[in-house]
């Protein structure tokens, strides 16, 4: 990957996983899809249709309403507006959290996630560090941390602290797959497929998990091997719109490149 395409992975990561996520909505409601279904006989939230995760929005909220203090309450409905894009206003429900349990391990992560969505990033790192305890490490702050500090564009420092949350939970699928996005917004796609592999490979591994790893080995051109990896979760004919979009991009990456090169061959 030339230096001119620097960026390349970044803009292709979020459109692409944006759509793989409007397609799993298929897959949220199939009784023979594997984990598409919690132990209560509901859609799992990650699954939702867009209809079904507002109309939760709406019971959550409601039970808000009644019951701000409430921390548990607070701790979803928060969660359910940033996964339906609504980022300010679940920031506004957890700053009131945070009134309300200052010293929680719990809201004060969150509250640091909230920020971040909105790109709060240094106050967002705050709450996570004030959040974290020293003598008794929690891996999923770690892991938080590690995910500001690489949309703060410090790689690095974030790998850091992934590694250290690897240590008190090895082989856990969502810090590899931080880690493998991590070396995927470093254009070291190579090092990103290793991690988000062995991610995949884990027990526990979520769907999005592997969706990554298909936006990894399609990032490399391999785009059979992505399509098969995608329809292990979208039905296929959403895995293949998935690859083809992704290869649009790629294509139209390329013609950039390639005009760049007759501008500047052009000039000198």
């Amino acid at each position: 990957m030339t230096p001119q395409t620097k960026s390349l992975s970044l803009r292709l990561a979020l459109p692409f996983v944006v759509a793989a996520a409007m397609s799993l909505s298929a897959c949220a409601t199939d009784p023979q899809k594997t984990g598409s279904v919690s132990r209560g006989g509901e859609p799992r939230v990650e699954q939702m249709t867009i209809s079904q995760l507002n109309a939760e929005v709406r019971k959550w909220g409601a039970k808000y309403e009644r019951n701000p203090k409430d921390k548990q309450t607070g701790l979803t409905y928060g969660a359910l507006l940033r996964m339906t894009g609504r980022d300010d206003q679940a920031l506004a429900v957890m700053r009131k959290m945070v009134i309300h349990h200052p010293t929680d391990n719990q809201v004060l992560s969150a509250y640091g996630k909230a920020l971040a969505a909105t790109g709060n990033l240094t106050e967002a790192l705050d709450a996570v560090k004030r959040a974290q305890r020293p003598d008794h490490p929690d891996w999923r702050l770690l892991s938080a941390q590690g995910a500001i500090l690489d949309q703060m564009d410090q790689p690095e420092q974030a790998r850091i602290h992934y590694r250290k949350a690897l240590d008190i939970v090895p082989d856990e699928p969502t810090v590899l797959s931080n880690l493998g996005m991590s070396y995927l917004l470093g254009n070291d796609l190579p090092s990103a497929e290793t991690y988000l592999r062995k991610a995949s490979q884990q027990r526990n591994a979520d769907v999005r998990v592997r969706q990554n790893l298909a936006l990894v080995v399609g990032l490399q051109g391999r785009f059979e091997e992505a399509e098969r990896i995608a329809s292990a979760d979208l039905p296929p004919d959403q895995a293949r719109a998935n690859i083809a979009y992704l290869r649009d991009m790629l294509s139209q990456q390329n013609a950039w490149n390639l005009l760049n090169e007759q501008d500047e061959k052009k000039t000198n």
